[in-house]
């Protein structure tokens, strides 16, 4: 082996050489003096950086400071190892990224074959739109060229029989005109004269009676921009780790009060995003689940408002995610007061130090981007119906049956719960959101099923929100966080799913008459109707306030016309459309008295086609008529909701509602 040699920038001074022994002798140091004969070293010059043997020390390292080579050797192996279990302490973080990233990976190849069907699918039905209508334009040209041609060839034929006629008659005449004896001429006079006078005297269609105009109007030149124009691929650069969040609605807020944070989305390199559409989700929770409701507004600058209120006071987490991963600081420590005297103290240190900034800077960054809003929602009420019993207009006899449940992750046991839904044969089921499962029950409470799996594959449930029952016995099932349908069996087991690529958060689903497969999209703010298959049949409504649109609608039910309704959420309004998706009527306003809401949430139609809605806000369940008009409330007051969502008649007829706040679902006798 070749002896080393000194790096240019080295110390002048001159240094022992060594050699690696090739033995496995000398004292399993593995190192000889090449300038002294082959001895061993023992020692080690420090400054020199080299191992040295006792010969060396009377000669160019007689003056340099030494230690014991053993020493070295596994104070060098110590820090070895230090930097070798270093390395490996960061495989797992390495490999949970790779798997992260896959899994990305994969989200995005599906995206992009989803959205390349639906391009190809959108452009065939377009195709076929415009097939249908060249030929619709060649039947009416057909038609009416049909119409102008039959008056006019009517009129043509019989001008044609009259002259024809006249030539025939004159041409009788001729012998008796020209000189014919007086027998011919008697003759033929009383034979051709009469029709002669006829013909002079008949009236004739001499004018055209239909003209030859057939034009051709196209808009082409709209149709052309529009189609120039149609379609957009959307999509962001937002990254989590660079995401941040600011606002009072980070550390602290009051129990009833509605409040706010301000989302900032920024791309790898830390630059701010400033286009919309990024996939954000919220949660207020606690270590046994979701505590609060709330909406996500798309400001369409890069920036996003979580609006939430919580029903309760305590600590509780706050958990911001974009594509499913935790932003900045994320979950924050969310103090929530019982009246704003109640200010947390520790709240801020704590959240500004996971942020990695002064709570003065948090506060500074608070403020609302250009173009934000606020909501005011109405105080959550914890009682039921009206405060006083006087204001208490025709209410219905009904009482309390029964009511299922407590928190907990058990059979019958329940964390958010969220849809309902009821089956022809007698079953109750629930959407228990935080569960990660639907629970069946029979009529009158009897646990019977339970199924689902916690997970983001196919046949896992991540956040169950909706859940209806197929006329062929199919479950179908909203997963808000997995963002599509699936489809069980009604033993429970896995069929397939629907909606994948186009859902951005669903949350209620019904079926209508036909077997169609309505599903509410909340965070869309659409209303998607599929053929059990996936196709898509139809899809309508955007986020606002106009008669189609939404803003946070929940659930849906279908009346015996087959016209959808929709609790249009932060709208506080009801919505009824056809199953074409038009706009039929919408009733409904915010506030306490009869017919208002404070947040729409369940909704069910009965035989007669009366409508019933819970009111989440105000703890209530209420009844119109199918046009939108008040009748009367269910009477809950024996036993209050708190926070209702998901409801719906069973096949006994009687109203069963999730009473997400008490943990449990109750079952009112309803008088049809």
């Amino acid at each position: 082996m070749e002896a080393q040699q000194a790096s240019p920038d080295s110390s002048s001074e001159e240094c022992t050489v060594l050699e690696t022994s090739k033995g496995t002798g000398s004292k399993g140091t593995g190192l000889t003096c090449s300038q002294h004969n082959g001895k061993v070293p023992a020692l080690y010059c420090v400054p020199c950086e080299n191992a040295v043997c006792e010969d060396c020390l009377n000669a160019e390292h007689a003056e340099h400071p030494t230690d014991s080579l053993e020493n070295i050797v596994n104070q060098h192996l110590a820090v070895l190892q230090d930097r070798v279990d270093a390395v490996k302490n960061r495989l797992p973080q390495i490999r949970e990224s790779v798997q992260c990233l896959r899994d990305i990976l994969q989200q995005l190849n599906t995206q992009r074959s989803s959205i390349e069907e639906d391009i190809h699918s959108s452009f065939s039905d377009l195709h076929k739109t415009l097939d249908t209508r060249k030929s619709v334009l060649l039947m009416e040209l057909e038609v009416t060229y049909g119409l102008k041609q039959k008056v006019l060839q009517g009129q043509l034929d019989t001008l044609l029989q009259e002259e024809a006629a006249i030539n025939y008659n004159c041409s009788l005449t001729k012998e008796a005109l020209d000189g014919g004896n007086k027998a011919v001429v008697l003759q033929t006079n009383k034979d051709v004269g009469e029709r002669l006078s006829k013909l002079a005297s008949q009236g004739l269609p001499l004018q055209p009676e239909e003209n030859d105009q057939l034009d051709l109007v196209m808009e082409i030149e709209g149709l052309r921009k529009s189609i120039h124009n149609l379609g957009t691929v959307v999509t962001s650069n937002a990254v989590a780790c660079q995401t941040e969040a600011s606002g009072e609605g980070l550390e602290q807020c009051v129990v009833g009060l509605p409040t706010s944070v301000i989302i900032t989305t920024r791309d790898k390199a830390g630059g701010l995003c400033k286009t919309g559409n990024a996939i954000i989700s919220a949660e207020v929770f606690t270590p046994d689940g979701s505590v609060a409701d709330g909406e996500i507004v798309d400001h369409k600058n890069g920036t996003y408002e979580f609006q939430y209120t919580v029903k309760k006071e305590g600590n509780f987490s706050l958990a911001l995610r974009l594509y499913d991963q935790h932003i900045k600081g994320s979950p924050f420590k969310l103090k929530v007061a019982s009246s704003p005297d109640d200010s947390p103290c520790t709240t801020t240190a704590a959240n500004a130090a996971s942020t990695g900034s002064s709570d003065g800077g948090a506060r500074k960054r608070s403020a609302k981007s250009p173009g934000s809003r606020s909501r005011q929602k109405g105080v959550r009420r914890a009682g039921s119906l009206f405060s006083t019993p006087k204001k208490r207009v025709n209410p219905i006899e009904d009482d309390l049956i029964f009511r299922i449940g407590t928190k907990g992750r058990n059979k019958g046991e329940f964390t958010n719960l969220q849809g309902v839904a009821a089956s022809s044969d007698g079953k109750i089921l629930i959407a228990d959101s935080n569960n990660q499962c639907v629970q069946m029950f029979s009529n009158t409470g009897e646990f019977q099923n339970r199924f689902g799996v916690r997970g983001r594959s196919p046949g896992q449930l991540q956040r169950p929100t909706g859940v209806a029952v197929h006329p062929n016995g199919d479950i179908i099932i909203a997963d808000y966080d997995n963002k599509w349908v699936s489809i069980f069996s009604s033993e429970g087991k896995y069929k397939a799913k629907l909606g994948s690529g186009r859902l951005m958060g669903p949350k209620g689903v019904s079926v209508d008459q036909n077997g169609h497969v309505i599903v509410v999209d909340n965070k869309a703010c659409m209303v998607f109707i599929f053929q059990p298959s996936g196709k898509l049949v139809t899809k309508f409504g955007s986020r606002g306030n106009g008669d189609r649109q939404f803003a946070g609608p929940h659930f849906a039910a279908v009346n015996n016309n087959n016209e959808i309704i929709i609790t249009d959420f932060h709208n506080h309004s009801v919505k009824v459309f056809n199953a074409d998706g038009d706009f039929l009527l919408k009733f409904g306003s915010n506030g306490e008295g009869n017919g208002q809401f404070n947040a729409p949430t369940g909704v069910a139609v009965d035989v007669n086609g009366n409508i019933i809605v819970a009111d989440w806000g105000n703890s209530r369940i209420q009844v119109f008529d199918g046009s939108g008009s008040f009748l009367s409330y269910i009477n809950t007051a024996a036993d209050p909701l708190y926070g209702p969502q998901g409801l719906a008649l069973t096949s006994d007829g009687h109203v069963v509602v999730a009473d997400s706040g008490n943990h449990c679902f109750k079952v009112y006798r309803y008088l049809q």
